[in-house]
């Protein structure tokens, strides 16, 4: 299940939306993972410190998290505070942008496995590259839990900038 939240974010017309109001069209496209951790601001701000460039059109991406063995009774609070936590996120990227003087850009969200969901989402809107932050995981917990990074690094067409500071 997917929604795009395009909301304050996106100033595109419904006609033209990969490019951005005010943007080069010939710009890249350019998908920057966000899950609210410090890593994956760290990932965005890096990406602004050192590759964006004004005709980039920005795509930032949010997998919410699946609800773990749901019951009748906690399917509504668990979609609740997924939600909650998809607009906190939302509102702070959308401020950073601004303070960046990014005139638009797109938030996609959706509740899917969060490497799937950005493999299929880069491939569809066909991204020139991803952004994304890693959480350094060790060996062994990689191994046995996954990585998003590194399932996204392993299945995707395009470069993947992994930020690990």
């Amino acid at each position: 299940m997917e929604s795009e939240d395009k909301g304050k974010l996106d100033s595109a017309s419904a006609a033209s939306q990969s490019s951005l109001e005010g943007e080069d069209p010939f710009g890249d496209a350019v998908l920057i993972a966000v899950d609210g951790s410090k890593q994956s601001e760290e990932a965005f701000d890096w990406y602004f410190q050192h590759l964006h460039r004004r005709e980039n059109n920005i795509i930032l991406i949010h997998a919410m998290e699946i609800p773990v063995m749901p019951t009748r009774e906690t399917w509504d609070q668990q979609m609740q505070s997924s939600n909650k936590k998809k607009e906190e996120i939302q509102e702070k990227f959308e401020h950073k942008l601004k303070a960046l003087g990014v005139t638009g850009g797109r938030f996609i969200s959706g509740i899917e496995k969060p490497g799937e969901f950005i493999v299929e989402t880069a491939k569809r809107e066909n991204v020139s590259y991803i952004v994304m932050g890693t959480r350094g995981q060790g060996k062994l917990r990689r191994t046995i839990m996954g990585s998003v990074s590194d399932y996204v690094v392993h299945h995707i067409h395009c470069p993947v900038i992994v930020s690990r500071t």
